[in-house]
């Protein structure tokens, strides 16, 4: 598999914000959001085995595991690298873009689907398919940079009956100082049932 780095730092994201996670970042995307903030996955990497990629995972002691990118769905062996690290006890996250067919991951592995809004310039590469693959433990997040990305969220939440799930809004990082500040009010006057998602790593100055 082609790998970008593996590390150990806080969960930044998600509804494990704040954890101590270990982190399987795979090289390669498929998408080329405006506002991305891992250009540098894009390339590069390194080739490592599965056994290899476990070895490296355990040697953090962390129970919680994220498989992230880049997007790592784009690497056949990602589900049998997920399948192992559950059978080992971890706790798996997996992060993906959203473009790609999710029905391969196993049912234990915590899904994380970026849903891309119109200000990624992404939007027409969802897979809409996979919102109707989702166990109830799954994550839907939803990077926003402005208004009109907050009323096109808003609309997809209730045309896909999403708030079953743990929705996540995430201000757009160095975009607009005032933006998670907006993007709060917006979320209580319409008194939505989603969770405002500040980037918690690039605050406290980890990975």
């Amino acid at each position: 598999m082609k790998v970008f780095e593996i590390f150990k730092s806080l969960q930044g994201e998600s509804s494990f914000q704040g954890l101590p996670c270990v982190f399987v970042r795979l090289a390669g995307c498929n998408l080329r959001c405006a506002w991305c903030d891992t250009k540098y996955a894009y390339r590069g990497g390194k080739e490592m085995t599965i056994p290899q990629i476990i070895v490296a995972v355990a040697s953090h002691k962390t129970p919680l595991v994220e498989i992230t990118g880049g997007e790592p769905l784009l690497q056949e062996e990602v589900y049998k690298l997920s399948a192992k690290l559950l059978d080992r006890g971890y706790k798996l996250l997996l992060e993906t873009n959203g473009s790609l067919p999710v029905n391969k991951i196993p049912q234990k592995a915590i899904k994380i689907i970026d849903i891309k809004c119109p200000g990624s310039g992404m939007q027409d590469k969802i897979c809409w398919q996979n919102l109707k693959k989702l166990n109830p433990t799954d994550e839907i997040k939803f990077v926003i940079s402005d208004y009109e990305d907050y009323k096109w969220a808003k609309f997809i939440i209730k045309k896909y009956g999403l708030l079953k799930h743990i929705v996540l809004f995430s201000p757009v990082c160095g975009k607009n100082k005032k933006l998670a500040t907006s993007i709060s009010e917006w979320i209580l006057k319409d008194n939505l049932n989603v969770r405002l998602q500040i980037q918690l790593h690039k605050y406290i100055g980890v990975k």
